[in-house]
């Protein structure tokens, strides 16, 4: 391939052609005939580093300013260039797909893999990009960003395409949307789960966060909203104010589009009856995953699927056949006592989580958990909080620390639990701290074990370490 057969007539003035390699905004990755793309970031200004790539052998740089350097293509956002030279790179593999896309603190796996599930259940072939891994109807590969970088996510889609997917549903973690990691797409339907306190080291303020969620909306064709949220209402009222999208309100609690009354609550699942407004139509749903909000997760799946032209009957039989999810309300083992593994990993999803174990637990609720290194720090001592408000024993342990301390970490959480009747033990080695948990479990009792769900590595520091929590209850449970 060839730099101008990625790049339009007005794009190429003053450009050599050149045979290219890939695309990258890394300068560790660039080769002799890649295309380097210059982002400033928080910590670093990639066109300090232009002329360098240039001197490597790279057959053009992508810039926001004018360096006075050759093989520059000038543009007004090279995160935006990005997207649309990666794109063009994989021949606009997105004008093949049907894409739908979900966004929003939690929840977001669940409802992309429900969604995936009823697609290819009703006979849509369906990829899916996420933190559970990236299914490109072939192969599945591991997930160590919820959204791709531009260059990696445009691969999938072409690979997807080629592997002959109608659909491609996607989480759309709002630092994608913030750094357009995928941009001038039209998506069918975008889904919004809810807004809770979370990557605040990123976006700085809740209103940030929430411009970044909303951004996605601006492309899609429809939209179906959690109006239960406050942030859910707020985003529907202003997208009805500013017209041009259809809207689908689910709810809970009140009148909506999609609605669910007569939920009953079980051990390890969960049966409700939706109500469609437009259709008139009610159905039982009963799926294998406990706690209230996967009836929000499963009625947001639901109504996109709809959107997206499949039959309400179609889309409740498909969901009423769904297994569960991957590190989602995931049992692990049940003996004498039960664990159950989920990525909880906020004060908001802990609350969820907990709270609707908690009603099912015949004897103590033990939860291990612990808070994410170099990630929104404020947040820790809320987590302790929630914690300590439903489970009989904690077990405070590490995440994915990176190159955070540990223990300080941990004495952050820690901080939650004054003044409360809790348990409280505390294990930077959150394999001691499993097994912590595992040994003082009796009869009766539930271990959840929270944060990593369906991931099986932890990042200290840069290194990614094999940990599945799978493997670990396995072993010491069989």
């Amino acid at each position: 391939m060839k730099l101008f057969d990625i790049l339009q007539e007005n794009e190429r003035t003053g450009l050599e052609d050149r045979e290219i390699g890939i695309i990258t905004d890394d300068t560790r990755k660039v080769k002799p005939g890649d295309i380097f793309v210059a982002i400033s970031g928080r910590n670093f200004d990639g066109h300090a580093a232009c002329a360098e790539m240039l001197s490597k052998g790279a057959a053009a740089v992508v810039v926001e300013r004018e360096l006075g350097l050759p093989q520059q293509i000038l543009c007004s956002n090279t995160r935006v260039m990005y997207s649309v030279l990666s794109s063009r790179y994989f021949g606009e593999p997105t004008n093949q797909l049907k894409l739908i896309a979900a966004t929003g603190t939690n929840g977001k796996t669940t409802t992309v893999n429900m969604i995936k599930h009823i697609l290819n259940e009703t006979g849509h072939k369906c990829g899916c990009i996420g933190t559970a891994g990236y299914d490109v109807c072939g192969k599945i590969y591991e997930a160590h960003l919820t959204t791709p970088y531009q260059f990696d996510l445009y691969g999938y889609f072409r690979e997807m395409a080629d592997n002959g997917a109608e659909y491609c549903v996607m989480e759309a973690s709002s630092q994608a949307l913030s750094q357009f990691r995928f941009t001038g797409e039209r998506f069918v339907c975008g889904i919004f789960t809810n807004l809770t306190q979370d990557h605040l080291d990123w976006h700085g303020t809740m209103e940030n966060y929430y411009q970044a969620k909303k951004s996605l909306f601006a492309c899609c064709e429809a939209a179906v909203i959690n109006t239960d949220d406050p942030w859910g209402k707020r985003l529907y009222d202003e997208l009805a104010a500013q017209g041009g999208i259809k809207l689908i309100a689910f709810s809970e609690e009140h009148p909506a589009d999609v609605s669910a009354c007569r939920t009953e609550l079980k051990n390890g699942s969960v049966t409700y009856t939706l109500t469609d407004k437009a259709s008139e139509q009610a159905f039982t749903v009963d799926i294998p995953m406990p706690g209230a909000f996967n009836v929000m997760n499963s009625m947001g799946a639901a109504a996109a699927c709809v959107q997206a032209g499949v039959p309400l009957r179609s889309v409740i039989a498909a969901l009423n056949t769904l297994k569960g999810v991957r590190g989602r309300a995931e049992v692990l083992y049940d003996g004498d006592f039960t664990v159950i593994c989920d990525y909880a990993h906020t004060e908001d999803g802990l609350d969820k989580t907990l709270g609707a174990l908690r009603g099912f637990v015949k004897g103590r609720l033990i939860a291990v958990f612990g808070a994410a290194g170099e990630r929104d720090a404020g947040k820790r001592p809320g987590m302790g909080r929630c914690v300590a408000k439903y489970a009989d024993i904690a077990v405070i342990t590490s995440d994915n620390p990176r190159f955070e301390d540990p223990q300080s970490i941990i004495d952050q959480v820690k901080q939650g639990f004054e003044g409360s009747t809790c348990e409280v033990y505390c294990f930077t080695d959150r394999l001691e701290a499993i097994k912590h948990a595992v040994s003082i479990a009796q009869t009766g009792d539930m271990i959840a074990l929270c944060g990593k769900g369906h991931e099986d590595y932890q990042v200290i520091g840069d290194d990614y370490q094999h940990f599945s929590e799978h493997e670990i209850i396995k072993e010491l449970c069989r």
